[in-house]
């Protein structure tokens, strides 16, 4: 089985919708998808990856279906030194989350107490039961860090949706904390992720990453990948996201 995570276009978070870049970007994405040679479609009930997966797929039939579970994981958490406003996981500062051990492990990165207080250990197991629920019907059950094949199959899935997310899904299915992935991996706008089970043994299967934040199809179209989600290179280059 193949699941294919494919990230927004360069989005305007105001309307949750795209900049005339991500508009660019998605456009670029179509004629890479009918190589994809996807089963099914799905797409998160945004506004930025419903507009990705519109005009990705235009003209082709498609109609991917939504799935709730494919929001952005959104939700907000105090970091230690700013508590006025809530920030996203992914944002925290690296001095900060980087010295609690409790971060790199699987089971217990949601125990810091400002993501106790922020409720993020429930919306996470939401995420994941969902996911697993999902898996469950194309034939794979979780069984401790592994799963189970129960039906297996050559399946591939497409999901229109996020950086955060497809971050999370990454980390469940590999058994890592998702604040290493958040953290120490960016998938540009519109790029392509790719996990594919490996069954070594009859029935024992594991998720494997064979493609991660893939934008060549950007770089075949001339275009240079957005910078969406990434920080300054240098402290000092004035025209990249600053903290």
């Amino acid at each position: 089985m193949k699941l294919v995570f494919v990230r927004h276009g360069d989005p305007d978070y105001r309307v949750d919708g795209l900049t005339e870049q991500g508009v660019k970007e998605a456009k670029l994405l179509a004629p890479r998808i009918p190589g994809i040679k996807a089963d099914e479609y799905y797409v998160s009930p945004y506004g930025r990856a419903k507009m990705t997966a519109q005009l990705a797929l235009k003209g082709s039939g498609i109609e991917p279906e939504e799935l709730g579970w494919l929001r952005e994981f959104d939700y907000r958490v105090m970091r230690p030194d700013d508590q006025e406003r809530g920030h996203v996981p992914w944002d925290w500062l690296p001095k900060d989350w980087t010295v609690v051990p409790e971060m790199y492990d699987a089971e217990k990165w949601f125990t810091h107490p400002a993501f106790v207080e922020a409720g993020i250990e429930q919306h996470y197991r939401e995420t994941t039961i969902a996911l697993d629920a999902f898996l469950l019907q194309h034939g794979y059950r979780r069984n401790g860090r592994m799963y189970k094949a129960e039906k297996a199959n050559n399946d591939t899935i497409v999901f229109f949706c996020h950086f955060g997310l497809t971050s999370l899904a990454l980390a469940h299915l590999l058994s890592i904390s998702p604040m290493v992935i958040w953290q120490g991996f960016c998938a540009p706008p519109t790029s392509v992720t790719t996990l594919v089970t490996e069954e070594r043994r009859e029935g024992d299967v594991q998720w494997r990453c064979i493609g991660y934040g893939d934008t060549s199809h950007l770089y075949a179209g001339g275009m240079e990948p957005g910078f969406s989600g990434r920080f300054c290179e240098c402290f000092g280059n004035e025209n990249e996201r600053h903290d």
